[in-house]
């Protein structure tokens, strides 16, 4: 037996380890045992086991140098049956065939925990598994094989014949051994992750001191809480050790990276700024391979299928953000410095380009999360191009809504929450769908529009500004008024509207919280920044010298935007009433031969509403 402890006394059939086990076996079937006794048996039983266990992932050689065979005495055996066969001796014939079966079910045992150890091996613990379930179940078949159905029979017999009571006692360590062979296979399945992880740590060269640390008192008293859980003190202490080392990485792998980019010719200049864009992304990335190690350890030093490839997916699209910011970064000052250099070129020229790398980086990025999903990519590459025009066909709606999609979200016209008017449509974009956008008006309804419809129409986006709601109005005063009054209260005016704090000018200042990007526009008009300030005089009317207004709040919230309008307006009415001035009004004059008498007719007009 692989399990052995010792060498063999002339008085011992068996190994050492198989004859403490036939002990513990015979004394749990006294009839007088108490249920305390039996525990104590069973403690007994899984401390021998354990040891075992230990002694052998130590020295894996111990499975070859001290097994028995047995096979001088299954030689003998066969011989004495044969003989005793032509004597016509039954009951010896019955003690030896008895005896011999037990030497095989031996060697049967052996050749399974054998197998079990090789199977270790293996790099996953469901493979361990899946080939351990295998090597029992053919062992649980061959040594049923063995049985028969005299056996039991026999030991009913009550005789005084020697040779028939020494086959009894054989047929008692028969069915004793079947049941140190049914033990052993509930030691392993019951222990197959503590087996499987203590061999780890043999690979790892750790075993000596972990088993150290899990004799001790302390630990075995905390290990007994943390069995439950899946948990060991060897364990969290390994997660700790790990999680202090990706820490630790975290703490300096910045600075390789920084050095190794100062190397490279090509992007030495922009290092700083890449590492700024790849600062977070590669923060996050180490947090996720700290969180599959521990899970690894959590797992017993293996990982499920449905594990990798999650994590693989993970880390796919981790390097594919990582270089997608990479390249934007790098493209970005590369543009900036070519455009500084050469004005002829067209920005849109450059937009185009980044958008094209950018496209290939992403589909890279989908096809190797597609591979490490388990995907078959040629199969999926293929399909695309027999049903591509089958299915454009059937689909031609449902595509173009598609495109639709990913024109509006590369285009980043409008985003979700945005206030927006298409279509005839106004309201507040709920959510932008693969198939339709769905906009909740100010009346409350909620209206779906077709993404190819958005795609192809003219969108006007009331919320892409940051800085910069119009108030543009026209004050018309009366024609009786002096020049030099108008004139004044155009300065006036003029004055409190560059001093106000609600107005935008030109010395309003503003945070540009935006995402760099590798685009060459205005930014004051990409971020919707208005500080335009003028007050004019703009035109005779009919009935009114008519004062041009056109200014911009800071705010774009429009709560805030009345507020300060309603403001503005009340100091304009302040300043005319200090200049002399009044306010004009329609008038249509009709005069009456017959009686001289004039009609007038008053129509008050409104200032500009903006929308």
């Amino acid at each position: 037996m692989l399990f052995t402890a010792g060498l063999l006394s002339a008085e011992q059939k068996y190994d050492p380890w198989i004859e403490q086990q036939l002990q513990l076996i015979f004394k749990s079937m006294d009839e007088n045992i108490t249920q305390k006794q039996i525990h104590t048996l069973v403690q007994e039983r899984d401390r021998l086991y354990n040891h075992a266990i230990e002694q052998i992932l130590l020295d894996k050689s111990l499975l070859q140098r001290k097994e028995r065979h047995y096979d001088k005495e299954i030689f003998t055996l066969k011989k004495m049956i044969a003989i005793n066969k032509r004597r016509g001796n039954k009951e010896a014939v019955l003690r030896d065939e008895v005896q011999l079966k037990s030497y095989r079910l031996i060697q049967l045992q052996n050749r399974m925990i054998n197998k079990i150890f090789k199977a270790l091996d293996t790099k996953k613990i469901d493979t361990f598994e899946k080939k351990m379930h295998e090597i029992i179940a053919q062992d649980q078949h061959e040594i049923e094989a063995l049985d028969d159905l005299r056996y039991k029979e026999v030991l009913l017999e009550k005789t005084s014949n020697r040779i028939l009571k020494q086959a009894q006692q054989n047929i008692r360590e028969f069915y004793a051994l079947k049941e140190i062979n049914a033990d052993i296979l509930r030691y392993f399945s019951d222990e197959m992750n503590r087996i499987y992880r203590l061999n780890r740590y043999t690979r790892y060269n750790i075993l000596r001191p972990v088993l150290y640390i899990n004799h001790q008192p302390w630990a075995q008293t905390a290990n007994s809480f943390l069995k439950p859980y899946g948990l060991s003190v060897i364990k969290l202490f390994m997660m700790l050790l790990v999680s202090l080392v990706i820490l630790f990485i975290r703490k300096v792998l910045y600075g390789i990276i920084e050095r190794l980019l100062l190397r490279i010719k090509f992007i030495g200049r922009y290092a700083k700024e890449v590492l700024d864009q790849i600062r977070t992304p590669i923060s996050l990335l180490l947090l996720v391979l700290n969180v599959e190690l521990l899970l690894f350890i959590y797992n017993d030093f293996s990982s499920t299928v449905m594990m990798r490839k999650i994590f693989n997916i993970i880390y796919t699209g981790f390097v594919t953000y990582i270089v997608f910011k990479e390249l934007n970064t790098i493209a970005r000052v590369k543009m900036e410095n070519i455009h500084q250099a050469n004005h002829q070129i067209k920005s849109e020229l450059f937009n185009l380009t980044v958008k094209i790398i950018n496209f290939i980086v992403i589909i890279i990025g989908i096809l190797f999360a597609l591979h490490f999903a388990g995907v078959n990519l040629t199969a999926v590459l293929s399909g695309l191009g027999i049903g591509g025009f089958a299915v454009a066909l059937a689909a031609r709606e449902s595509l173009s809504n598609f495109f639709g999609t990913i024109s509006i979200l590369m285009s980043e016209v409008f985003s979700q929450g945005d206030w927006i008017e298409a279509d005839g449509k106004e309201g507040n974009v709920v959510e932008i769908g693969l198939r339709v956008t769905t906009i909740r008006t100010f009346d409350n309804a909620l209206i779906a529009i077709p993404n190819a419809t958005l795609a192809n129409k003219e969108v006007k986006n009331w919320s892409k500004r940051i800085i910069g709601r119009r108030i543009k109005m026209q004050i018309g005063v009366k024609y009786d008024s002096k020049r030099e009054d108008i004139q004044k209260a155009i300065e006036a005016i003029y004055e409190m509207l560059r001093e106000h704090p609600g107005i935008a000018t030109e010395k309003t200042m503003y945070q540009d919280r935006s995402k760099k990007s590798a685009k060459l526009v205005s930014k004051e008009d990409e971020l919707g920044v208005k500080r335009t300030l003028m007050v004019f005089l703009d035109e005779f009317g009919d009935s009114s010298i008519n004062i041009l207004i056109y200014a911009f709040t800071k705010t774009t919230v429009w709560r805030d935007w009345l507020e300060t309008k309603q403001d503005v307006m009340f100091k304009i009415m302040e300043i005319l009433e200090r200049h002399h001035l009044a306010f004009a009004f329609p008038t249509i004059t009709i005069d009456q031969p017959e009686n001289s008498q004039v009609l007038e007719v008053s129509c008050h007009s409104r200032l500009d509403r903006e929308s």
